[in-house]
């Protein structure tokens, strides 16, 4: 069981072996990429649409957490003096998003009811790194307790 959503994403990502490690919060020292990196700490308000009564101490409240996933990856490699060739995995981006996009992250601790992915941006970065940064959205329960990590 995940402690947390950006656990559970983790997760999820680690157990369909796209062959890139995968992160909470930030890389290890030195890591090279490729690397996914799940942000912890974003936003969650309210589910305006899946809230019963407030009165009712029974009742679960549905919010909506964004979670950022970050593609590190290198663009290009040198070949030669003149000549470099793409590295950069085409298409990888997408394939995460799309195997979170409707999962049911079933080690998070608290009832998942929609993961949705609101976008995806290419964003290059220094150094020959190239940045794909997936925003997720995903309507849970509020915890009633604290989770203890494993």
């Amino acid at each position: 069981m995940a402690a947390s959503t950006s656990g559970a994403i983790k997760a999820r990502l680690e157990g369909l072996q796209f062959g890139v490690p995968v992160f909470r919060d930030g890389p290890r020292k030195g890591q090279d990429p490729p690397f996914i990196v799940v942000q912890e700490g974003m936003p969650a308000g309210l589910d305006a649409s899946g809230n019963g009564d407030f009165g009712d101490p029974a009742a679960s409240i549905t919010i909506v957490e964004t979670v950022v996933v970050d593609l590190v990856q290198y663009a290009r490699a040198k070949v030669n003096a003149q000549l470099t060739r793409t590295t950069e995995r085409y298409g990888l981006a997408e394939a995460i998003a799309h195997a979170l996009h409707g999962c049911q992250l079933l080690t998070h601790p608290a009832p998942v009811h929609a993961v949705r992915v609101q976008d995806i941006d290419r964003i290059p970065i220094e150094d020959n790194r190239v940045r794909h940064s997936i925003t997720v959205q995903v309507h849970r329960e509020l915890l009633r307790e604290e989770v203890k990590p494993q």
